[in-house]
């Protein structure tokens, strides 16, 4: 079974930076797309970055583009989303998401994602 555990939200002033961790597990990851989303209160679940497992494409909102960075591990079953020149709009919950590659899926709706961690918190102060 498919296990995503999100991590490393916390409290920042803006300009600041954090580095989000999603470890995966329970299958192999080859042939999958990771994802990043935030939900802010009152708000939509909206797509922030995406990676394919092979590394060999990233994918970013125009919103975080030249400030945010998703990446995996090579090693072990790790995607990675470092955040800098955090502002306050982006206080949210952070969310790690995975599915199947196929070429025709948007890979910004969070409908097209059937895995899902629990969940971590950034709040960016100003």
């Amino acid at each position: 079974q498919v296990q995503l555990v999100d991590s490393g939200g916390g409290l920042v002033q803006a300009g600041g930076s954090l580095r989000l961790s999603c470890a995966a597990s329970g299958r192999t990851f080859s042939g999958y797309t990771m994802g990043w989303f935030r939900q802010a209160p009152g708000k939509e679940r909206e797509f922030v970055a995406a990676i394919l497992w092979s590394g060999a494409n990233t994918y970013y909102a125009d919103s975080v583009k030249g400030r945010f960075t998703i990446s995996r591990a090579y090693n072990n079953n790790a995607v990675y989303l470092q955040m800098n020149s955090l502002k306050p709009e982006d206080t949210a919950v952070y969310y790690c998401a995975a599915r199947s590659t196929i070429a025709s899926v948007n890979l910004s709706n969070p409908r097209n994602y059937r895995f899902w961690g629990q969940g971590t918190q950034v709040t960016v102060s100003s």
